[in-house]
């Protein structure tokens, strides 16, 4: 039985093999900008390792493979040691001072799971000056997943914001008597 090629069939083949316009090396932009990190490095700082073009936290290399790392900074240090932060947390409400020790404890649990995985997000700094804690971090991402944490913990409402200069993300996270969960 003889099978019948349909147009669709050829127009999808000719398609799958035209590759003008595509990049080869698929890496993401941001990382396509910096030099290259060699395989395996180590950072100095906080001793995450690269390896397979991912920097992780407590992984254990074998002893050959660490005589030949490279030992450099990795970019999640940099980033906390210039200041530079992509989000941005506000923490404010009434309850907030009453609540402060658990708030702060709530968010140093959501960095320590984050970091676990991906050592990359990081919080670089928490302040607080009598009515608003200000929580800055190395990721969109890890601010979001404070304001949501301390809103499904703490009842509050969060709100978010982008930056069109930097695309930082500042999240709000106001807490309200009237939704407080206890």
């Amino acid at each position: 039985m003889k099978r019948q090629v349909t147009r669709t069939t050829t127009k999808s083949l000719i398609r799958s093999l035209d590759r003008r316009g595509t990049r080869s090396n698929m890496s993401p932009p941001v990382a396509q900008k910096g030099a290259p990190i060699e395989d395996p490095s180590v950072c100095d700082i906080c001793g995450s390792v690269y390896t397979a073009k991912t920097w992780r936290r407590n992984r254990p290399l074998p002893a050959k493979m660490m005589d030949a790392a490279a030992w450099t900074v990795c970019p999640a240090c940099k980033q906390a040691k210039s200041g530079k932060y992509f989000g941005r947390v506000l923490v404010r409400g009434a309850n907030a001072m009453a609540n402060l020790g658990a708030i702060r404890a709530r968010i140093a649990n959501v960095e320590r799971r984050a970091e676990f995985t991906q050592p990359e997000r990081r919080i670089i700094a928490s302040q607080w000056d009598g009515s608003t804690l200000e929580v800055l971090t190395t990721s969109q991402k890890l601010a979001h997943r404070i304001a949501r944490e301390l809103q499904k913990a703490f009842g509050g409402r969060a709100r978010y914001t982008w930056s069109d200069q930097d695309g930082a993300l500042t999240a709000i996270w106001q807490s309200d008597t009237r939704t407080e969960r206890a």
